[in-house]
Protein backbone atom coordinates (compact mmCIF):
# COMPACT_ATOMS: atom_id res chain seq x y z
CA UNK A 1 0.00 0.00 0.00
CA UNK A 2 2.18 2.91 -0.79
CA UNK A 3 1.10 6.54 0.07
CA UNK A 4 1.09 9.29 -1.68
CA UNK A 5 -0.74 12.56 -1.97
CA UNK A 6 -2.99 14.18 -4.50
CA UNK A 7 -1.86 16.72 -7.14
CA UNK A 8 -2.83 20.54 -6.91
CA UNK A 9 -6.12 21.69 -7.59
CA UNK A 10 -6.18 23.10 -11.21
CA UNK A 11 -9.14 25.50 -11.26
CA UNK A 12 -11.82 24.99 -13.91
CA UNK A 13 -10.54 21.86 -15.23
CA UNK A 14 -14.16 20.30 -16.78
CA UNK A 15 -15.31 17.21 -14.92
CA UNK A 16 -14.48 14.37 -17.21
CA UNK A 17 -18.25 12.39 -18.50
CA UNK A 18 -18.61 8.79 -17.44
CA UNK A 19 -21.26 6.38 -17.83
CA UNK A 20 -20.72 3.62 -14.71
CA UNK A 21 -22.62 0.58 -13.32
CA UNK A 22 -23.93 1.51 -9.50
CA UNK A 23 -24.09 -0.79 -6.82
CA UNK A 24 -27.53 0.08 -7.05
CA UNK A 25 -28.14 -1.90 -10.08
CA UNK A 26 -28.52 1.00 -12.77
CA UNK A 27 -25.77 3.11 -14.78
CA UNK A 28 -24.53 6.63 -13.68
CA UNK A 29 -23.65 9.49 -15.80
CA UNK A 30 -21.80 12.46 -15.04
CA UNK A 31 -25.04 14.49 -15.67
CA UNK A 32 -27.33 11.73 -13.43
CA UNK A 33 -25.19 12.76 -11.01
CA UNK A 34 -24.57 16.30 -10.94
CA UNK A 35 -26.43 19.02 -8.15
CA UNK A 36 -27.63 22.17 -9.04
CA UNK A 37 -25.05 24.21 -7.32
CA UNK A 38 -22.02 21.16 -8.04
CA UNK A 39 -20.69 17.69 -7.68
CA UNK A 40 -18.12 16.21 -5.31
CA UNK A 41 -16.49 13.12 -7.25
CA UNK A 42 -14.80 11.12 -4.71
CA UNK A 43 -12.44 7.68 -5.44
CA UNK A 44 -12.51 5.33 -2.64
CA UNK A 45 -12.63 2.04 -1.80
CA UNK A 46 -13.38 -0.66 0.54
CA UNK A 47 -9.98 -1.46 1.41
CA UNK A 48 -8.30 1.26 2.02
CA UNK A 49 -7.59 2.10 6.13
CA UNK A 50 -7.35 5.90 4.54
CA UNK A 51 -10.82 5.60 3.18
CA UNK A 52 -12.21 3.45 6.25
CA UNK A 53 -11.06 5.66 8.72
CA UNK A 54 -13.46 8.74 7.25
CA UNK A 55 -16.38 6.94 5.90
CA UNK A 56 -18.73 7.63 8.62
CA UNK A 57 -17.58 11.07 8.41
CA UNK A 58 -18.32 11.09 4.37
CA UNK A 59 -21.85 9.77 4.33
CA UNK A 60 -22.40 12.68 7.26
CA UNK A 61 -20.50 15.44 5.27
CA UNK A 62 -22.31 14.42 1.60
CA UNK A 63 -25.49 14.15 3.31
CA UNK A 64 -25.13 17.46 4.59
CA UNK A 65 -23.96 18.96 1.13
CA UNK A 66 -27.23 17.22 -0.74
CA UNK A 67 -29.17 19.72 1.68
CA UNK A 68 -27.39 22.54 0.02
CA UNK A 69 -27.37 21.63 -3.54
CA UNK A 70 -24.20 19.85 -3.90
CA UNK A 71 -24.31 15.81 -4.42
CA UNK A 72 -21.75 13.25 -4.79
CA UNK A 73 -21.07 10.27 -6.32
CA UNK A 74 -18.22 7.45 -5.26
CA UNK A 75 -16.14 5.78 -7.82
CA UNK A 76 -13.90 2.53 -7.13
CA UNK A 77 -11.28 2.34 -9.87
CA UNK A 78 -9.10 -0.24 -7.78
CA UNK A 79 -8.24 -3.43 -9.83
CA UNK A 80 -10.40 -5.82 -7.70
CA UNK A 81 -8.24 -8.83 -8.78
CA UNK A 82 -5.61 -7.32 -6.50
CA UNK A 83 -8.01 -7.18 -3.02
CA UNK A 84 -10.95 -9.43 -3.04
CA UNK A 85 -12.02 -6.59 -0.91
CA UNK A 86 -12.93 -4.00 -3.43
CA UNK A 87 -15.06 -6.54 -5.88
CA UNK A 88 -18.29 -5.21 -6.48
CA UNK A 89 -19.93 -7.77 -4.34
CA UNK A 90 -18.46 -6.12 -1.42
CA UNK A 91 -18.84 -2.66 -2.70
CA UNK A 92 -22.67 -3.57 -2.35
CA UNK A 93 -22.12 -4.61 0.72
CA UNK A 94 -19.98 -1.74 2.10
CA UNK A 95 -22.89 0.66 0.55
CA UNK A 96 -25.12 -0.67 2.55
CA UNK A 97 -23.28 -1.11 5.81
CA UNK A 98 -22.87 2.54 5.53
CA UNK A 99 -26.08 3.89 4.24
CA UNK A 100 -24.14 5.51 1.78
CA UNK A 101 -26.17 8.54 0.22
CA UNK A 102 -24.73 9.08 -3.10
CA UNK A 103 -24.13 6.23 -6.26
CA UNK A 104 -21.38 4.25 -5.47
CA UNK A 105 -19.62 2.85 -8.79
CA UNK A 106 -17.57 0.42 -10.40
CA UNK A 107 -14.69 1.83 -12.91
CA UNK A 108 -14.20 -1.95 -14.18
CA UNK A 109 -11.71 -0.60 -17.19
CA UNK A 110 -9.84 2.31 -15.03
CA UNK A 111 -10.86 5.01 -17.82
CA UNK A 112 -12.48 6.99 -15.34
CA UNK A 113 -9.91 7.58 -13.03
CA UNK A 114 -7.23 8.08 -15.74
CA UNK A 115 -9.83 10.69 -17.22
CA UNK A 116 -9.71 12.54 -13.99
CA UNK A 117 -6.20 11.91 -12.79
CA UNK A 118 -7.01 9.71 -9.64
CA UNK A 119 -3.83 8.79 -7.85
CA UNK A 120 -4.87 7.50 -4.46
CA UNK A 121 -8.10 6.39 -2.67
CA UNK A 122 -9.27 8.73 -1.42
CA UNK A 123 -9.28 11.56 -4.32
CA UNK A 124 -11.79 14.52 -3.88
CA UNK A 125 -12.74 16.51 -6.94
CA UNK A 126 -14.75 19.07 -6.06
CA UNK A 127 -17.02 20.66 -8.78
CA UNK A 128 -19.21 24.03 -9.28
CA UNK A 129 -22.38 24.37 -11.00
CA UNK A 130 -20.73 24.73 -14.35
CA UNK A 131 -18.66 21.60 -13.33
CA UNK A 132 -15.57 23.70 -13.08
CA UNK A 133 -12.79 21.76 -10.85
CA UNK A 134 -12.47 23.82 -7.50
CA UNK A 135 -11.09 21.38 -4.88
CA UNK A 136 -8.45 18.71 -5.09
CA UNK A 137 -8.27 18.36 -1.24
CA UNK A 138 -8.83 16.01 1.86
CA UNK A 139 -11.32 15.22 3.69
CA UNK A 140 -10.27 16.57 7.05
CA UNK A 141 -6.67 15.82 8.55
CA UNK A 142 -7.49 12.68 9.47
CA UNK A 143 -4.97 9.39 8.26
CA UNK A 144 -5.15 5.60 9.08
CA UNK A 145 -7.46 6.92 11.90
CA UNK A 146 -10.08 9.56 11.94
CA UNK A 147 -9.02 13.27 13.01
CA UNK A 148 -10.26 14.60 16.24
CA UNK A 149 -14.34 14.90 16.72
CA UNK A 150 -13.65 18.52 16.06
CA UNK A 151 -11.17 18.79 13.39
CA UNK A 152 -11.67 21.37 10.87
CA UNK A 153 -14.06 20.05 8.15
CA UNK A 154 -11.91 20.85 5.01
CA UNK A 155 -13.74 19.19 2.27
CA UNK A 156 -17.37 20.38 3.77
CA UNK A 157 -16.66 23.88 4.01
CA UNK A 158 -14.93 23.92 0.48
CA UNK A 159 -17.86 22.72 -0.79
CA UNK A 160 -19.96 24.81 0.58
CA UNK A 161 -18.29 27.66 -0.20
CA UNK A 162 -18.24 26.62 -3.84
CA UNK A 163 -22.00 25.65 -3.44
CA UNK A 164 -22.69 29.50 -2.65
CA UNK A 165 -20.11 31.29 -4.64
CA UNK A 166 -18.79 29.19 -7.77
CA UNK A 167 -15.24 29.36 -6.33
CA UNK A 168 -12.79 27.46 -4.15
CA UNK A 169 -10.49 28.05 -1.64
CA UNK A 170 -7.26 28.99 -2.62
CA UNK A 171 -5.66 27.27 0.33
CA UNK A 172 -6.11 23.74 -0.02
CA UNK A 173 -4.62 20.68 1.93
CA UNK A 174 -3.84 17.64 -0.44
CA UNK A 175 -5.52 14.32 0.50
CA UNK A 176 -3.80 11.32 1.35
CA UNK A 177 -4.15 7.71 0.79
CA UNK A 178 -3.22 4.32 -0.89
CA UNK A 179 -2.16 4.58 -4.30
CA UNK A 180 -4.80 3.37 -7.08
CA UNK A 181 -4.23 -0.47 -7.66
CA UNK A 182 -3.44 -0.57 -11.40
CA UNK A 183 -4.12 -3.53 -13.84
CA UNK A 184 -0.68 -4.46 -15.03
CA UNK A 185 -1.87 -3.92 -18.66
CA UNK A 186 -2.21 -0.03 -17.43
CA UNK A 187 0.65 0.06 -15.49
CA UNK A 188 2.85 -0.79 -18.28
CA UNK A 189 0.88 1.38 -20.85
Amino acid sequence: MARTETPVCEFNTPAPDFNLPGVDGRNWSLADCRGPNGLLVMFICNHCPFVKAIRDRLVRDTRELRDLGVHSVAIMSNDPTLYEEDSFENMQAVAREFNFPFPYLLDESQAVAIAYGAVCTPDFFGYNADLGLQYRGRLDASGREPAAVDARRDLFNAMRLIGETGRGPAEQIPSIGCSIKWRESIETA
